[in-house]
Order: structure tokens, then sequence, then C-alpha cells
């Protein structure tokens, strides 16, 4: 143990006598030393020995005067660090500005210090890259030797980041496995990483490496990390519509990719402009959907919605036609007229119509647009209602992806179908035993009024079939809380009377990264759920134990009738619509996958499904 004696003599001089005790044997050494000077060597003498070294504790003069020196150098050092780190960051802690996304051909050469680079891929991709092909990111900041320690440190369970410099350039694996329910591109952690990971400074990079067929999932996957609306005060996003397009100082953020070629190999040709221009009108679906959803009922309620329809259909060209209020009784649309009716602002139904010339097929896409769901006179609880204005969300996929298809030039007849309501309490609601008439002419008789999506759909899929006549007809909901049971938080649920089209629309999901499950499609089995003894049918089943998913598809599948003979796929996405309190977009590359066929992209044309044998017919062959 060390102690310190301090003691003082004579008028000028002051002594020190440093004791040092230790293992029994006491060691003195007085140091005479200018008074002014005195306390402050002291004090630095006392810290030092608090902690002792292993080594000799008697020291000179020149050896403290050495140290001291060290001491100092050192912790200018570190503060010269701090300062850079701190400076690189420009003073941004601008967490919920507005951030502008930029799909570049090719790597661009930026420094670290002031342009701070996410670089993302699997440990496979990343161990066949050669510190060449990332020297334009890192700029003399990371040597070669830093690089290939970095990747050989890696080790994802299931992900894993390592920091090439400071937190400016950060070298990230994503999960080693991905199963057959999965997406290759491992999406889901792929906006995991860019989340957390990215700095919100004004310009940085998020650099992917994956091969070619990944390139599209796993741009929407960064895309996703980045919603627009925000209410947020102090952070230039307080004006406008909640997307910052009012704010003049935005944060950029460059995505780039290294393509892996089938034989392990880095692609040397730059994104073409086609694959560029696909990427940028999907991401803005993306973040429109996501918007929408994210955005609360007294921001986007039926005018709204039907206002944001209009100018999307404006930027495209397209006159949407609108069937408002007490027209939509009149006309014989009882779902979604019962729906909406007790709400302030009256339902709708909106239509976008993209007619191109040598059309040989028929597609529409119907959405569901609760823009609040109350429960109606079934209300919900207080912890069951919050997060309702995420009802919308089938409605709001639908439009970005009717945006994108066309904007990427979709080449068969493409309708997209928005059914607009409020599911409020008033005077008007609809009560629990009404009887409403819908559009297909069968009568429904009301046992749950919480049970409304499937009426406003039931309307619209049967107004796609009878007056658009469409062959191909695809709803999408957030239909039901059982979706998030039986398929999961990241899974879709997908119902369809075509087997082809249920297998193409799995295989769809895991080429976008907005996954995709089947449940079953049985309505000999489930239908009987909605018997009415005065009625057609009854809007909500009898046994709630009884495959809810499936039973709530079913009833939308009866307004066309089990008999129709063209292609009907119901995508329940519940679920996936969110993640936490933010909307994900989901939904967008999903459809625009599936028909990627009809697209004159060559990015959509090269992910669409092929036509594939269903697997019963395989089964039955073998």
């Amino acid at each position: 143990m060390y102690s310190i004696d301090k003691s003082q003599s004579h008028s000028e001089n002051t002594f020190i006598s440093v004791k040092l005790t230790k293992a029994g044997k006491k060691l003195c050494r007085p140091k005479s030393l200018n008074s002014s000077k005195a306390n402050l060597r002291y004090s630095r003498l006392r810290r030092k020995l608090r902690k002792p070294k292993r080594s000799c504790p008697r020291k000179c003069k020149s050896e403290i005067d050495s140290d001291c020196r060290r001491s100092r150098t050192q912790r200018k050092r570190r503060s010269s660090l701090s300062i850079k780190s701190f400076q690189a960051k420009d003073l941004v802690r601008r967490i919920g500005m507005a951030t502008d996304l930029k799909f570049n051909a090719s790597l661009g050469s930026t420094d670290p210090q002031v342009h701070p680079v996410l670089i993302i891929g699997q440990l496979r991709h990343l161990n066949l890259l050669k510190f060449n092909d990332l020297a334009n990111k890192l700029n003399q900041r990371v040597t070669e030797e830093t690089f290939l320690n970095a990747v050989a440190s890696l080790h994802p369970a299931p992900t894993d980041k390592v920091s090439l410099y400071l937190d400016l350039a950060t070298l990230a694996a994503l999960p080693l496995k991905a199963s057959r329910h999965n997406t290759d591109s491992r999406a889901h952690a792929v906006t995991r990483l860019v989340k957390n990971h990215v700095l919100n400074v004004s310009e940085e990079s998020v650099v992917l490496v994956c091969e070619r067929e990944n390139l599209f999932a796993s741009a929407c996957a960064v895309v996703r990390a980045f919603p627009l609306y925000s209410r947020k005060t102090g952070n230039g996003q307080t004006t406008g519509g909640g997307d910052g397009s009012n704010d003049t100082s935005r944060n950029i953020v460059n995505v780039e990719f290294i393509l892996i070629n089938k034989e392990g190999g880095v692609e040397t040709e730059p994104l073409t402009q086609d694959e560029i221009e696909c990427l940028n009108v999907t991401a803005q679906g993306i973040r429109t959907t996501a918007r929408i959803v994210d955005m609360p009922c007294n921001e986007m309620n039926v005018d709204h919605f039907v206002q944001a329809v209009e100018e999307l259909g404006c930027e495209l060209g397209i006159k949407p036609q609108v069937i408002r209020g007490e027209e939509l009784r009149e006309r014989g649309f009882g779902g979604i007229y019962g729906v909406g009716k007790a709400a302030a602002v009256p339902p709708a139904l909106v239509v976008l119509s993209h007619l191109p010339k040598r059309a040989q097929e028929t597609i529409a896409l119907v959405g569901k647009g609760i823009v609040y769901d109350t429960g109606g006179l079934s209300i919900k609880s207080k912890t069951g209602m919050p997060g309702m204005k995420r009802d919308c969300g089938g409605a709001a996929a639908i439009l970005g992806a009717f945006y994108a298809a066309v904007k990427c030039g979709f080449k068969e007849n493409l309708h997209a179908v928005f059914c607009l309501a409020e599911n409020s309490v008033g005077p008007n609601a609809t009560r629990p035993d009404d009887i409403h008439t819908l559009y297909s002419g069968r009568t429904v008789e009301i046992n749950n009024t919480d049970a409304e999506g499937r009426l406003v759909l039931a309307d619209g899929v049967a107004f796609a079939s009878r007056d658009l006549k469409a062959n191909i007809i695809l709803d999408m909901a957030t239909l039901t809380g059982a979706q998030g049971i039986a398929t999961g938080k990241y899974h879709g649920a997908i119902l369809s009377n075509s087997e082809s089209w249920e297998a193409k629309s799995v295989q769809a999901g895991r080429k976008s990264g907005d996954l995709l499950a089947p449940i079953p499609y049985c309505p000999e089995l489930h239908f009987s759920e909605f018997a009415s003894a005065i009625a057609d049918m009854k809007n909500s089943v009898a046994d709630r134990q009884n495959a809810q998913s499936s039973c709530a598809g079913l009833f939308i599948a009866a307004h066309l009738g089990f008999d129709y003979p063209g292609v009907w796929v119901h995508v329940d996405m519940a679920t996936p619509v969110h993640c936490g309190e933010r909307a994900t977009g989901y939904g967008v590359a999903l459809l625009l996958t599936l028909f990627g066929a009809h697209s004159e992209s060559k990015l959509l044309q090269s992910i669409a499904p092929a036509e594939e044998e269903p697997p019963s017919k395989r089964l039955c062959r073998d």
C-alpha cells in the first residue's frame, strides 16, 4: 500500500516527501521544487501513485517530467480524435429530418470523414471482395489490412458489424442462413441494420453487396428504413403534409451496389438507367404507401385519401372515377355505404384505370381503405383501437404499386379500386342485426360491425368483375388480427382460387422481400360459418377458432361467386403493414414483382415469378 506525506519548511522552498510503503519497505526521496509548481506536481504524482506500476516506484525528476509530457500528448491525441468524430457528425442530431434516397449506378468516391458509409452484405459475399472494390468509399481512411481483418472478425449471429473508421465507416454482415420461407436477400435484416447504423447526417452512403437477383429486394429493404411522415417539432417537418416536402435542408442517402455474379466475381458494369428509374419509382411508391398508413385520420380521412389518389392520377395523366356518399347507396354499393355512413366524411369508391393499346388481360387491384376503424357499434377496446389508422394499408399499397407499375410501363389493362370509408359511431351507424344488400346483389346480416373490411371489399371485387370485366382480381387488406396468429409478423396470408397463382404469389414474396404464406382455400368446409336464417349470409363467423383468416377471405370470394372463371387472389397483411410504430410500405414491391412479366422494366421482368407446376400436381404425378 502506498501513502503520501506532504510537509512544508523554510520560507521560499517547499519540500515534498513522498513515502512509498510496500512489503514493509519505506523509501523516501525529498524533492525541492518551486512553490508555484508544488501543488500541480504533487497532484500529478498523487494520481500516478493511486495505480502503481509493477516497475520500481523510485523515479528521478527527469523520468517524472517525461511521464507528464507523454500523458499530455496522449490526452491531446484522444481529444483530437473525439473532436474529429464530433465534427464528422457535423453537430447533427437531426434524427427526424426528412431524407432523400438517391440510387447510384456505381460507387462514388467519398471520404468517410465527411461522408459516412455503411457496407452491408452476406459474409460469403464480403469474403469475395477485394479492398480495391471498396477503395473509393474508404479513401485512405482505412488500410487494406484493416479491411481484411474486419471481414475476418465478423461472426453474424444473426447479424454482426465492425467499425472500420470510428463510427463513420461500418461493415455489417447479414444472417448466414435463409430458410425456404424467407427471402434470400435477408431483407428484414437489411432494414434493421440500416435503421440502427446510419448516422442521419447531411449526406452518407449505404453500399449493398449482393447478387443481381437480390438487387430489387435489397433496395426496397433500404427504402423501408426511411419513412416520410413525422410531426415532431424542431426538425423541419412541422409544416406541409408531414413528409418534409417543405424542408430546405434534407439529408441525402446514396444507395449503391456491388453485384456478385454466379462465378463469385464482382460485376464491373454499372446499373442501367432502366434499373435506376425502376428503383426510384418503386422507392416513391413504398414511401408514399408508408406515409399514408402512418398519417392519423385527422390528416388522412376519406377526403384526403381521394385527394392523394387524384394527385398521383394527375401525375400519371389519369383522371379517377369517384362515386361518393348517397350515390353509393343509389347505385347499390351497400357494403361501402353501410360501413361509412355514420362518419362526418362520406365514404367513396375511387377507380384509377390504365388502358394501354394491345392489352390482352385486365387486372384489377382492390384495396381496403378504412381510414379509421373504431369497430362501429361493436366498438373496440381502449387498447385495441390505437393503431387503427393503419386499416387503410391495403388501399395505400395498391396506390403505391399502381403508380410504380404505370411509371415502369405496364403493358396490360390495370385498374386500382379503392374502397374508402371511416367505420365510425353515430346516429346513422350500422347496427348489429341490420341487413344490407351489397353490389353483388346478395344480402348480408350484420352480426359484427367490426368485421367491416370484408363488406367494402365485397363491393369492390363485384364492381371489378361486373363493370371492369377483370379476369384477374387481387384484393389486399389489413383484414383480420388472426392473420398475425396464422402467418406471423413478417408473412402476409395468401388465399386464392388458383393453385398456380398461389405458388406464384409466394415466389414473388420471396423475391421482393414482402413475404407471403398460403392459408387454406376450402369453401365447402369453411363458408358454412356465415350461415344466416334470414339473409344470404352473416358477416362474421360463428366459430372464431375455425380458420378466421380463411373464412374472412371466403366472404369476399362469395360475392364474386365460387364459380368465378377468372383468377382471384386475396392478401391479408394486417400485421406486416407495420413494424413497431412505423409503417413498412408492405405490398408495393410484392405487386410489382408478381406482375413483373407485364412490365416494360427489364429489372421487374427478371424477378417476375416463373410459371411452375403447382405442388399438388407434382405430388399426383410423382
